[in-house]
């Protein structure tokens, strides 16, 4: 049989458009397999450092697997952002371009676009100059290998930001053309002011925080307040890439993109119908059973994804018929879930907490048990309320002792790892980054091996969608530093003690307010942005007050954590409402009484200091 291909076929095959969109595709794919690489590369680095190979004779150099490691966080922070921005992903604040009619948005979106796009450009330009800086030094990271070749990741990953705000930002021609003179025009007049720059901080300013508020990416705030204030104050713009790579660079970040690879992994399998499964088949023909089945499962969930939207939206299909089937209301089901949701940001190896340790500076285990007896009393509490809420009995099906040990040998490696980086770490057995490499490793293996859930096509996009969110919250954490750094130089947060501590005399009257302030911030910001803009202004006031940085630490997460149910702007609302396709206020007031419950076990960590506190002190050496 004669297969014929019409002319108009051929010539629309070998279009310039669909040639660009061919190629397009093909770097897209081959971007993706980059990060791939280096996320399993990071894995790889993190496991040859265990002190298990030594006791079994292997050598290594650990110092330069270390260095190797760092620096592979900063090529997954960078690849990662650039795929983010690719898909429309990076993280913003303002929401209020939604609330304009639509014939003004696409001028808002291409002002916007074009201002966050300029901002990129001028971070590339100051990446290129710190790169040329640190190539005359000539250092060298591990095994003949320049820095500056892994650095030259922070110039090309902005020049591809800035590309991708501006391609991102219209939908016409037209729209593209302007974006461009508008963004060029930017640029030209940071190169060449037509005033000093000192006249132009104020404007330049508030013309960031319109785009703050119309939606401009949370990195292209911080990057764009630290370009105009550096600029301004004539300091080299170079050191604002400085602060980014040391901060991304630091040692204990490199958990951050494993302990985020093991729970991803979790979320693309089937681990969680396996958690459900077993916590039914024990607890759900109790009383309430049901209910406690969904606080477990979610602060599972949440200990290892790091944020409560993965929460809601992997497990909400699964614990939603649970509650239903068990007679609860649909208000009361939609109310615990959506409270669950947030349940385990205090728990070990939550990345929030690794976010604390690394700004905040304090000991990654103590924040590690600091977190534990807060986080179980939360789920208690959370518990509680979804107990006293249950109609009667739970499951029409008996407890049948044979089921519940088969569900827990199903699940038996879920069940299991958790406890991998907590008998690693407090064992004494491995630092954080091999300890967060074999989370990681153990996830991978069980789904792929052992349970043959996770195929080489849905580990690439776990990889994937992993670096995504670790690029997003390392870009955040980079461009925020040389904010953070400029403040500080200012002593802006000495002043700002000195001030609080002038009118405010009580320790407790402090906690109160830092209360109320933390949960507002936590309705406005995901939780990683709130942990850098919120820390370094807070800590150096709480220790003038006396209050431990531990439990600063966990004070900060609870408060967030709580902020995430506030109305009516709460991300966990908005998840649920999307997820259960429901009003954004019904959810609201179904979770009214959840965040009451939690507000509560909040004053209570608050207030009672050896809660947080007892167990690093028990733990702590002599």
């Amino acid at each position: 049989m004669n297969i014929v291909i019409s002319a108009d076929y051929r010539e629309s095959a070998a279009s310039p458009r669909v040639q660009f969109a061919t190629l397009q595709r093909w770097f897209h794919t081959g971007e993706d397999a980059l990060l791939c690489v280096a996320m399993g590369a990071l894995v790889i680095l993190g496991v040859a450092q265990l002190g298990a190979w030594s006791r079994l004779g292997f050598r290594l150099d650990v110092g330069g697997l270390d260095g190797l490691a760092r620096h592979m966080t900063l090529l997954i922070g960078m690849l990662g952002s650039m795929v983010a921005a690719r898909e429309g992903r990076l993280l913003a604040i303002g929401t209020l371009a939604q609330a304009l009619p639509l014939r003004v948005r696409p001028i808002v979106a291409g002002t916007v676009g074009a201002v966050s796009a300029a901002i990129a450009a001028g971070l590339a330009v100051a990446a290129w100059r710190f790169v040329g800086f640190e190539r005359e030094a000539g250092l060298d990271l591990a095994f003949g290998i320049p820095v500056w070749i892994v650095q030259l990741a922070l110039p090309t990953g902005f020049a591809m930001l800035a590309l991708r705000l501006w391609r991102r930002c219209a939908s016409t021609p037209r729209g593209h053309a302007l974006s461009f003179v508008l963004a060029l025009s930017l640029l030209w007049l940071a190169a060449h002011p037509p005033l000093p720059a000192s006249q132009l901080l104020l404007p330049a300013l508030v013309l960031l925080a319109c785009v703050t508020l119309l939606g401009a990416p949370i990195f292209a705030v911080f990057g764009g307040a630290s370009l105009l204030l550096f600029g301004a104050h004539g300091d080299p713009i170079a050191s604002i890439p400085l602060d980014h790579y040391d901060q991304v660079t630091s040692p204990l970040l490199a958990t951050l993109p494993l302990f985020t690879l093991a729970g991803y992994v979790l979320a693309g399998t089937r681990a969680a119908r396996r958690v459900v499964t077993v916590l039914m088949a024990w607890t759900g023909h109790l009383r309430g059973g049901p209910a406690v089945v969904t606080v477990l499962a979610c602060a599972f969930f949440t200990a290892f994804t790091g944020g409560s939207g993965v929460t809601i939206l992997a497990l909400g299909g699964l614990l939603m018929p649970l509650l239903l089937a068990a007679k609860h209301g649909e208000r009361d089901a939609l109310g615990l879930i959506t409270g669950a949701g947030s349940l385990g940001v205090l728990l070990p190896p939550c990345l929030p907490l690794v976010m604390y340790s690394i700004i905040g500076q304090v000991s990654l285990n103590e924040m590690f048990l600091a977190g534990l007896l807060p986080g179980v009393m939360l789920m208690g509490l959370m518990a509680g309320w979804g107990l006293r809420r249950s109609p009667g009995a739970g499951s029409r099906e008996p407890f049948e002792s044979s089921r519940a040990w088969r569900a827990s040998w199903d699940a038996r490696f879920e069940l299991l790892l958790p406890l991998v980086p907590l008998v690693l770490l407090f064992g004494g057995f491995a630092l954080p980054v091999p300890a967060a490499a074999a989370t990681a490793v153990f996830a991978i293996i069980t789904g792929a091996v052992f349970h043959r859930d996770l195929q080489l096509a849905s580990l690439r996009r776990v990889m994937v969608d992993c670096g995504i969110m670790t690029g997003g919250v390392l870009l955040i954490l980079g461009t925020a530093m040389g904010f953070t750094n400029y403040l500080i130089t200012l002593h802006v947060p000495d002043d700002l003690a000195a001030w609080i501590a002038a009118h405010i005399e009580s320790k407790w009257v402090f906690l109160l307010m830092l209360n109320l302030f933390l949960i507002g911030v936590g309705c406005l910001m995901d939780i990683f942005t709130a942990i850098v803009v919120v820390v370094p202004l807070v800590l150096p006031v709480a220790i003038g007050f006396g209050v431990d940085p531990l439990h600063l630490g966990i004070l900060i997460l609870a408060n967030l954590e709580l902020g995430y149910l506030t109305p009516p702007v709460g991300l966990n609302l908005f998840l649920a409402a999307y997820r259960f396709d429901k009003p954004v206020m019904a959810v609201a007031r179904a979770a009214i009484a959840p965040m009451l419950v939690l507000l509560a076990g909040v004053l209570v960590i608050t207030y009672w200091p050896p809660l947080t506190l007892w167990l690093p002190a028990l733990f702590r050496p002599g």
